[in-house]
């Protein structure tokens, strides 16, 4: 497994400078950096700054064995940057172009094109926080998230794409 083993990675954790450098292998035609930073802090379970092999495996397990409300609590979790308990319109652009940036969707920086996906990613942004900011106080708590997102079929059914019978 990328970044486990004892020449990349002597002291059984990888760091998010080689979290970094492994999301590039799979994601060649964007900038991944970004949203491998969000990635790490996530897997990152007890924030030491590097992820052990026990938590790349817990999180591994939940994310393909895990219920739906189990995956969306990682998914919070994802979208939380700083930790707090919240998602702030920020936080959520913030995400949101880094996934832009990993696919390769962003036009160069001060570019008319870049004004164009700007635009899009706000309006995105803007479509997806109204949805999920269930009592429009500016912040999506956990419970927020976590009902909103049970009550759409369509998240619902991707995140049940990932069952596996395993």
């Amino acid at each position: 497994m990328y970044g486990f083993d004892l020449q990349e990675c002597p002291d059984g954790v990888v760091h998010e400078e080689s979290f970094k450098d492994i999301y590039a292998k799979f994601f060649p035609h964007g900038n991944s950096a970004l949203y491998a930073h969000y990635v790490f802090k996530a897997f990152d379970v007890n924030c030491s700054g590097a992820i052990s092999f026990r938590e790349l495996l817990v999180t591994l397990s939940t994310l393909l064995r895990g219920s739906v409300y189990e995956r969306l609590r990682w998914a919070f979790r994802l979208y939380d940057v700083d930790g707090d308990g919240a998602i702030t319109r920020q936080e959520l652009s913030e995400v949101v172009v880094a996934v832009h940036e990993l696919l390769g969707r962003r036009a160069p920086p001060g570019s008319p094109a870049s004004r164009i996906d700007d635009a899009k990613a706000a309006e995105q942004v803007d479509r997806v926080f109204r949805k999920l900011d269930l009592n429009q106080d500016g912040v999506i708590t956990i419970e927020e998230f976590l009902e909103s997102c049970l009550k759409d079929d369509v998240i619902t059914r991707s995140l049940q794409m990932f069952d596996t019978g395993l």
